[in-house]
């Protein structure tokens, strides 16, 4: 079952007093999983775990931008026709619930996370300065199913987010969906991956890394898949609770 957060000040003072140990990312949890499978991107720009772009604050500033997922209720399976052949056939799959989120640290210390799961959307002109679309429970939608925006004039207010995608129900691993993400920020091209470990024990994947960096952006490609939104979340160390639950029919 998926996570939700909680963002209570206890809790974050305690994750900070017992920190002690800290990963790569500055957490005290283990790195994710880095799949073999993923290494084949169509698109080559930041395809790769642990790369890395810096982009400069305009003039006149940062306008809004987005994160979007999609995916499609199609997958296709191996099957034999009759001449013992495999052949490639299309499977309707009902409700394959994805989920878009993130966790976010702004610049006063405040923390928590935005997923669909407990109807943490967040806000674009108040705290946090970031909004999460309506919950998406099929992938049948045209275009992006479910879509993150950061609101660019309150950037300075922001100081880093971690951007992940869980499988909520409806598919046993990312090979069955692939579902496409993509991360656009001002004045660089789309950072675009498609998801596609095989493994069915790791439905959480932290895909990109936001930080501000002197007013600019900087923008890191990770692409590490966990068990559960509480390991993501030791790895990257945001310090937030974690409890479990399902959403509402």
């Amino acid at each position: 079952m998926p996570d939700t957060p909680n963002g209570s000040q206890g809790s974050l003072l305690a994750a900070e007093r017992d920190r002690s140990v800290k990963s790569r990312y500055g957490g005290m949890g283990a790195a994710g999983y880095i799949s073999s499978a993923d290494s084949h991107q169509a698109h080559g720009f930041l395809s790769g775990p642990g790369e890395v772009v810096v982009v400069d604050q305009p003039e006149g500033g940062l306008p809004d931008f987005e994160i979007a997922v999609a995916w499609d209720n199609v997958a296709v399976e191996n099957s034999k026709n009759f001449l013992g052949k495999f052949i490639k056939k299309k499977v309707l799959r009902a409700g394959v619930d994805l989920d878009l989120g993130c966790l976010y640290k702004l610049k006063n210390a405040i923390r928590g996370g935005l997923q669909a799961f407990g109807d943490e959307h967040g806000a674009l002109k108040s705290e946090p300065y970031i909004a999460l679309s309506r919950d998406e429970r099929t992938g049948d939608r045209e275009g992006p199913d479910e879509r993150i925006i950061i609101n660019g004039a309150e950037w300075e207010k922001i100081e880093k987010l971690l951007i992940y995608v869980y499988i909520y129900d409806g598919a046993e691993n990312w090979h069955a969906v692939r579902p496409q993400v993509q991360v656009r920020v001002p004045g660089e091209q789309p950072m675009i991956v498609t998801l596609n470990t095989g493994r069915t024990d790791l439905p959480v994947c932290a895909v990109a890394g936001i930080e501000n960096i002197r007013g600019g952006i900087k923008l890191t490609s990770c692409l590490e898949y966990f068990p559960g939104h509480a390991e993501m979340d030791r790895a990257f160390g945001y310090g937030l609770s974690w409890e479990d639950g399902r959403k509402r029919p």
